[in-house]
């Protein structure tokens, strides 16, 4: 059975959670404050004038020349914690030395995407003038990979070049509205937000509805602070689809919201630093991070994760290369080896988020039995059909919504 510690984070990582006393995942998804972007810190990292998207003629001109075949190297910016690491050695990424050793491209990893809104603000100015961030991979969350994907900013794959990923891409992970032929974003690893609840200290919770309005559960509630998986569940509930919210619909989640705090219901708003008062028992119940609940599970067999009846929220951290990167084809070398299924089984071993590559799961059974038939790291296909994204919001309705979240919740 697979150890399910991890090795500490990198000293940078760490100076991050610690200055800003966020969490990863709280970190992953990319917070508003006030309107502006948070920064490393609490510094403002991303003021300024509005970027304008590039017209065709623009993005031609700004895509940088590929010199793949005379340099074998890649610069890879990713989150920390998000690539297996070797127990005994922590210098070590297993598959990333591997990928090394089979195509001799040395890749250089930096774990410096620590908020989506942060690495926004550092590469913004550069990418909007045609000029290098020095990285050929950044990994962003959906809504961020949509934003630079619209504005113009990345290189479109060669897909000739990653035919593991064009075959082996989860169909739920296919047709996406900001990258349908799937040629700007390969997702790294996915993951699902429902329902965990304590089951020492309560009976299943099965719906949002329950969640915010039973009796027993009232202020031993959490709910995430990360305004699309609570609002998109919220909206779940009441028969809409994140995927296409209206105004209107988002400000009817919202009442639903603000009625469970006033009442008392909701305890607080939280990263996934619910997860220890959930494993101890002071929270009964809460909104969810799938692989939070993975980890809280192996120590804990009290700890559930539920599907609520209507239905998840899904997510995705995706690999995007910068219109100023110079090894695009080292790139596509480095997606299409992830998404060797066996490969892919290796990394999900480690990470426990969903496994976004078709095939991975049978590796998986060789690896590790109890992981190859955990849903929460391969879904069947029932559950998929039960997950929403949320829709891709303008700046402009990111800072509004935010805005109307923020003001129930305090942030």
């Amino acid at each position: 059975m697979r150890n399910p510690s991890r090795p500490p984070l990198s000293p940078e990582a760490a100076a991050v959670l610690n200055a800003t006393g966020l969490s990863r995942r709280t970190l992953m998804r990319g917070l508003f404050a006030g309107g502006a972007f948070i920064a490393t810190g609490g510094a403002l990292a991303a003021c300024g004038t509005k970027p304008a998207k590039k017209t065709e003629a623009e993005k031609a001109a700004c895509t940088a020349t590929d010199v793949s075949a005379t340099e074998k190297k890649l610069n890879f910016s990713n989150w920390p914690l998000y690539v297996d690491v070797d127990e005994k050695d922590e210098s070590k990424r297993p598959t990333l030395d591997a990928f090394t050793a089979k195509t001799g491209i040395a890749v250089t990893y930096n774990e410096d995407v620590n908020d989506n809104n942060e690495f926004f603000g550092k590469v913004r100015n550069q990418l909007q003038a045609c000029q290098s961030i020095d990285r050929d991979i950044m990994v962003l969350t959906d809504w961020m990979a949509s934003r630079v994907v619209g504005l113009g900013w990345v290189q479109q794959f060669d897909n000739t070049k990653t035919p593991n990923f064009t075959k082996n891409a989860l169909a739920t992970l296919r047709n996406r509205p900001w990258d349908k032929d799937m040629k700007f974003a390969a997702p790294w690893q996915s993951g699902l937000t429902g329902i965990a609840y304590n089951a020492k200290v309560t009976k299943e919770v099965r719906t949002i509805d329950e969640l915010l309005t039973r009796a027993d559960l009232k202020g031993k509630v959490a709910v995430l602070s990360e305004m699309r998986d609570t609002v998109g569940l919220i909206l779940m509930s009441q028969g809409k689809d994140p995927g296409t919210v209206t105004d209107a619909e988002f400000d009817a989640a919202l009442d639903k919201l603000k009625k469970a705090v006033d009442s008392g219901q909701i305890r607080k708003f939280t990263g996934n630093d619910y997860k220890e008062d959930l494993n101890k028992g002071d929270l009964a119940a809460c909104i969810a991070w799938s692989g939070d609940v993975i980890q809280l599970s192996a120590e804990n067999e009290d700890v559930k994760f539920v599907t609520p009846e209507s239905g998840l929220m899904l997510w995705s951290d995706n690999i995007l290369i910068p219109s100023t990167a110079t090894h695009k084809g080292n790139v596509e070398q480095l997606i299409d080896y992830y998404y060797d299924p066996k490969v892919a089984a290796e990394l999900a071993a480690y990470v426990n988020y969903i496994c976004p590559v078709q095939g991975a799961q049978d590796e998986m059974q060789k690896l590790d039995p109890d992981l190859a038939s955990n849903p929460l790291i391969f879904p069947d296909a029932a559950t998929l059909a039960k997950t929403k994204s949320f829709k891709a919001l303008t700046e402009e309705e990111d800072k509004k919504y935010s805005a109307k979240f923020e003001a129930i919740s305090g942030a």
